[in-house]
């Protein structure tokens, strides 16, 4: 099964001709193919620097953590929101965003998008407290799922054939190396300048970035269409209030009434989002898609390995820098031995992931990063940064065989008119996936350690830690499990 983004096209097949011309046969190609015009890849470098901006944004904070706890005198639960609110704003807008993209234009929507994550991005590094630094990365996470949703499109409005897999290809890279560029970046900044810097220093290539993309991207027509405003609200205040129960759970436990609360919210607006679904004319997701185990599989898949993967990411971090006293620089690059084994699995193993049945890379990846944080209970009190390298290790290679499988096989798991929709399900499942697990692996951590742990104990950082890496690994190992048991061949899914 060929899992590359170009749907719709076999594997060699050439490209179609241009209206009016007559097709090349086969047996005489050119002699001398055209070379590209200068400035043919100046959309793609638009795209891949959006791209790189809108997902560095989801790990350069971990490390500055510390920092900002000290210089903004937050809690626990603040610097958690600091991390969390921008991935739950892509989590809940970015199903939205695709149908907003086809009504308003999706050069538009980027570019406006493009606008206000330069705005917000500014916002965060002058914020003077952790309550305006939380609000400026919600602003930050909503922007970022404006360009998330049209991304895609874009590149493949602006090249066909050949081009087209070149450049979905060079996009996955850039998107793979974002995550491990992010930690290292923030270690940098944070330690030889100060946090605020991993704002500021993005500020000039938001700007020509933006430029850039004015000039060069494609602009494509509007598509007439009723945007499923109901689903959106329902969806994201459901993905809100859930996520923020968790998190004042482990602030002011479990009984709490703004905790309960929480939770009542997050149910009552995901059953309204099933119901506004249900009635839709134009649904968001057709709940068609749900009635498909294989679907449900890979949504627990996507949800399950991002879970596993990196949500105990900013709790290790406070253990690093807290705990073991590493400076901020050395601290990223303990965390990017992760993100450098997932790039490089994503990179080395997609031949072989083309001979297997995909439901084995899904469910088989998220099985092993659930064995990757078993792997992680080898930490003791008095342990150094080194025990976590086998971990480390293997997490990153199990989220590095999901990934490059996960959109296509979302796409091929749905009719064909529904096949967007299936995909932004799927990448919605994993960052929903990260913004629980970063909530709920941090308020487990909590309970051990309190506040930001300066000064905890060897023996509480440890037990805080071991319950961190249990449950991840119970999450991850069972999702997987359910994925494959789920995704069994019935016809739907191989």
């Amino acid at each position: 099964m060929d899992h590359s983004p170009l749907a719709g096209r076999r594997p060699g097949s050439a490209a179609q001709p241009a209206p009016g011309r007559p097709a090349t046969p086969p047996e005489q190609p050119p002699a001398s193919p055209a070379k590209p015009a200068p400035g043919h890849w100046l959309p793609l470098v638009a795209t891949c620097l959006g791209t790189f901006l809108l997902l560095v944004y989801a790990t350069i904070v971990t490390v500055a953590l510390p920092r900002m706890a000290d210089d903004l005198h937050a809690g626990f639960g603040a610097l958690q929101w600091i991390v969390d609110v921008y991935t739950l704003a892509l989590a809940g807008l970015l199903l939205g965003m695709g149908s907003l993209g086809d009504a308003f234009g999706r050069k538009r929507l980027y570019v406006v998008g493009l606008v206000v994550f330069t705005l917000a991005t500014l916002g965060c590094g002058l914020a003077p407290n952790a309550q305006v630094l939380i609000a400026a990365r919600a602003v930050q996470g909503v922007a970022g799922a404006a360009m998330f949703g049209t991304l895609l499109p874009l590149i493949g409005l602006t090249y066909h054939g050949r081009d087209r897999a070149r450049a979905f290809a060079v996009w996955g890279a850039v998107a793979g190396a974002a995550a491990g560029v992010g930690n290292v970046l923030g270690g940098l900044l944070t330690q030889f300048l100060s946090w605020p810097w991993i704002f500021y220093g993005a500020v000039p290539v938001c700007a020509a970035t933006l430029v850039l993309s004015v000039k060069v991207l494609v602009r494509d027509a509007r598509t007439p269409a009723r945007i499923d405003w109901p689903g959106i609200v329902t969806f994201t205040l459901a993905a809100t209030g859930i996520t923020f129960g968790c998190v004042r759970g482990g602030e002011r436990g479990w009984a709490d009434p703004s905790t309960l609360l929480g939770f009542a919210v997050g149910a009552c607006a995901l059953l309204a989002f099933l119901l506004v679904e249900r009635a839709a004319a134009h649904p968001m997701l057709p709940l068609a898609l749900l009635r498909t185990p294989a679907f449900n599989g890979l949504l627990i898949a996507a949800c399950g390995y991002y879970l596993a993967a990196f949500g105990f990411l900013p709790v290790l971090s406070l253990w690093l820098q807290n705990g073991v006293r590493l400076g901020s620089l050395a601290t990223s690059l303990v965390i990017t031995v992760q993100p450098a084994a997932f790039f490089a699995t994503s990179a080395l193993a997609g031949g072989v992931l083309r001979r297997i049945p995909a439901r084995w890379a899904i469910g088989g990846g998220t099985v092993l990063t659930g064995v990757g944080d078993l792997a992680l209970l080898a930490v003791q009190p008095g342990s150094s940064w080194s025990v976590l390298l086998p971990g480390l290790v293997l997490t990153g290679v199990g989220a590095g065989l999901v990934s490059p499988v996960l959109p296509a096989l979302a796409m091929s798991a749905a009719p064909p008119e529904h096949s967007g929709a299936a995909a932004a399900a799927a990448n919605s499942a994993r960052q929903l996936g990260l913004a629980l697990g970063i909530a709920l692996l941090g308020t487990v951590f909590h309970r051990y350690v309190p506040g930001t742990g300066d000064g905890a104990p060897p023996v509480a950082y440890a037990a805080g830690l071991d319950a961190v890496f249990l449950l991840a690994g119970v999450i991850g190992v069972g999702g997987g499990l359910s994925a494959l048991r789920l995704m069994r061949p019935r016809g739907a899914v191989r």
